[in-house]
């Protein structure tokens, strides 16, 4: 499955295990950990065949205040014949009853019944794998906020503040960003001069400081943020936005022609511009957000949460990724 595909596989596993109880954390990206009591699950979502193997076969050290928990595998896969005998399996028909049970009990206002019995899987050992990997502690899951388009957390709190190098906690904002997508027609004629405009593209701008963004896009998911994160509202509209994109489309395919005369023993040149037609011009524009470790302490250091980057100065003060 594609990365996107995987974001969205993780979100509904992890509302399906919250449902029963479970919280979920991300542990080291593809996993994540879920915890209920002393009940832990270690869950992959892949359609990776090697990938796959790995886990099934590998050996995870998970440490919860310096000493080693035990933990079964959960792998959800929608690959047809994999061989997964270390881990509980679950597919597309596992998918289809476990997560309409969890919408059914969240509309009724119930906690989901979900086991996993001993007996179901037998969880490779330490002794016997053939590598070993050890995972840092998760933190403490927050509360679901509101749900907003926007790239998906793949950097934890602990991990930015590591990053930041500087003495410090830090909150979660999610920053506002215009995402758009546009497609150019038409030409313009002069004399003998043909000039089209064709062309497509796309990309994003920040809605604080109107500077250029370059992303993943297409990892955008709508999904729910944590509860206590910040949501910082746009400073340029979408008609403002739409204007600026515009503007630099045109700005791009302008382009400047020569066109030569002669006249009896006399040569000249005439310069024009040609510029497109923004009637011909479609834009689409979505609004999605970009999560931000903001980590204070002698100085504001900001992280981004999904690729760990550090920005050069604060997204909302008119700087953009270094």
């Amino acid at each position: 499955m594609d990365e996107k595909v995987r974001e969205k596989a993780r979100y509904a596993i992890k509302t399906i295990l919250e449902s029963a109880g479970f919280s979920v954390n991300t542990l080291e990206d593809p996993f994540d950990l879920a915890e209920r009591d002393d009940e832990y699950l270690m869950i992959l979502c892949s359609n990776d065949a090697q990938e796959i193997a790995e886990y099934n076969t590998g050996s995870y050290r998970l440490m919860r205040e310096g000493q080693e928990i035990a933990y079964k595998k959960l792998l959800f896969s929608l690959h047809a014949g994999i061989d997964a005998n270390n881990c509980i399996h679950w597919g597309r028909d596992e998918f289809i009853r476990f997560s309409g049970e969890a919408a059914l009990n969240e509309m009724l206002g119930r906690p989901m019944t979900l086991t996993f019995p001993d007996e179901d899987v037998t969880a490779v050992s330490r002794a016997a794998a053939p590598r070993t990997r050890e995972l840092p502690e998760t933190q403490e899951e927050e509360k679901p906020g509101i749900i907003i388009v926007h790239l998906p957390i793949r950097i934890q709190k602990q991990a930015a503040e590591q990053i930041a190098k500087v003495q410090g906690q830090a909150s979660l904002k999610f920053m506002p960003y215009w995402r758009y997508a546009y497609q150019s027609t038409g030409e313009q004629v002069y004399k003998d001069h043909r000039v089209p405009f064709d062309g497509e593209g796309g990309g994003g701008i920040n809605a604080i400081n109107g500077l250029g963004m370059e992303a993943n896009w297409d990892a955008v998911v709508e999904a729910a943020v944590p509860q206590n994160a910040e949501i910082v509202q746009p400073r340029i509209t979408k008609d403002e936005a739409n204007e600026k994109i515009i503007a630099g489309v045109i700005e791009s395919l302008t382009q400047k022609i020569r066109i030569k005369q002669v006249i009896g023993d006399a040569i000249s040149y005439e310069e024009r511009v040609m510029k497109p037609d923004r009637k011909n011009i479609a834009v689409q524009i979505q609004q999605v957000y970009i999560p931000i470790w903001q980590v204070r302490g002698k100085k504001i250091v900001e992280v981004n949460a999904h690729t760990g980057e550090v920005l050069a100065e604060p997204m909302d003060e008119g700087v953009e990724i270094f």
